[in-house]
């Protein structure tokens, strides 16, 4: 039988384009195929709020963690520096910062503290735990529940470096903000693969909050302006239109994440109601503990109860404080203290909100004083599940 001899280069040359159509092929079909690339080792949770709303509360929930560094509402430097834009100019800028301070790099404060700065420099720092612990602050633990005013008067004169050693040692960064106004802007950030991001919505009654704004005037006039475009001049929301500009974003931002959402918002995420959580605050903070990849602790669960479960609604002088109070009380407060007249207004101005977000309207000042009249209709009424979206709806 007659053999037929293949030089061993041609074979050579056929198994490299062999290999070679393979790996191509390979790699076209790879393309279609859902990504399953590795997320960043850091959890990133940015706590979507406004002011009023209990999200100094919520933030404290997360900051007193230990495995959480935690700033509260850094983008206030922007708005500071900046006043004489509008909130949506600014919102590139407080994306960039937010950004930067995810990822642990803290020149971004450059910008807006130039000089050579403590920790004491930072907007509310002695709010964040992670920065009254080791490695930021010698004096106390990372298990510690800590206080700000302990805070304030052991770990202010520490060096500003400080901010970003801490934050590089911690699995989760959370960052508490009250000024993004639309939930698309934070798209590059939910789609950044630098980024594992998640998002925490808080929500609130929005007559609760018109009766907490009420004892902060002059502390939110200059952010009053900032929101409605004044060009630096300070406001006083008398007629109600920045609360109009509030929750209209608040619906916004749930419309944008529930109504045919892009598929990079899947199960990252979560609207919470302040009224729930004060209701039934273990089960609820489990819930966002759950959704943010953390556990509940014993000393936690503890230190949560006791602030839940204080002593009336808190003083006046407390309103930008994390004291021990009575958190239902407090969530119900507005019924007895608003006239009528103010609530009906803003339910003119935030009906929509009110709505959507699950609150009952009050149609006299009889159902408006009857605190057995619940007007937080249940969750599951208007509570979004993914199981349900249908892209192709």
């Amino acid at each position: 039988m007659a053999r037929i001899r293949i030089p061993s280069t041609i074979v050579i040359i056929f198994v490299a384009v062999q290999t070679g159509f393979l790996l191509f092929m390979y790699a076209r079909y790879s393309s279609f195929m859902p990504q399953s690339e590795e997320k960043p080792s850091k959890v990133h949770i940015l706590i979507l709020s406004s002011w009023r709303s209990g999200s100094s509360f919520v933030g404290q929930l997360f900051s007193q963690h230990p495995s959480v560094f935690y700033l509260m509402e850094p983008a206030w430097h922007v708005w500071v520096t900046m006043y004489q834009n509008s909130a949506k100019v600014l919102h590139m800028a407080v994306r960039d910062l937010v950004r930067s301070v995810f990822l642990c790099d803290m020149s971004v404060f450059d910008a807006y503290m130039p000089w050579k700065r403590n920790l004491s420099d930072l907007f509310q720092w002695a709010a964040s735990r992670a920065l009254c612990s080791a490695p930021a602050c010698d004096s106390f633990q990372r298990t510690d529940i800590t206080s700000e005013l302990a805070c304030k008067t052991l770990c202010g004169r520490y060096p500003f470096s400080k901010v970003e050693e801490a934050c590089k040692t911690y699995s989760h960064v959370v960052i508490k903000e009250v000024r993004f106004f639309d939930l698309k802007v934070l798209y590059p950030l939910l789609t950044d693969p630098s980024l594992n991001l998640k998002i925490i919505h808080l929500v609130r009654d929005p007559r609760a909050v018109i009766k907490s704004r009420e004892q902060s005037v002059k502390a939110l006039a200059r952010d009053n302006g900032i929101v409605l475009s004044t060009n630096g001049t300070k406001v006083e929301d008398s007629k109600y239109k920045v609360m109009q500009e509030v929750c209209r974003s608040h619906v916004q931002i749930y419309e944008t994440a529930t109504l045919k959402p892009p598929n990079f918002l899947k199960d990252r995420y979560l609207m919470v109601r302040f009224e729930d959580l004060v209701r039934d605050p273990l089960s609820e903070i489990s819930e966002m503990y759950k959704f943010a990849d953390l556990s509940l602790t014993p000393r936690l669960k503890s230190w949560i109860y006791n602030i839940t479960h204080g002593q009336g609604p808190g003083k006046k002088k407390e309103a930008f404080k994390i004291t021990s109070r009575d958190a239902v009380s407090v969530s119900q407060a507005w019924r007895n203290v608003l006239s009528f007249q103010k609530v009906k207004k803003i339910q003119e101005v935030c009906k929509g909100a009110i709505n959507i977000l699950g609150y009952q309207l009050v149609d006299s000042e009889k159902e408006q004083r009857d605190l057995t009249l619940d007007l937080v209709l249940p969750r599951r009424q208007n509570q979004f599940s993914w199981s349900s979206f249908n892209p192709k709806n």
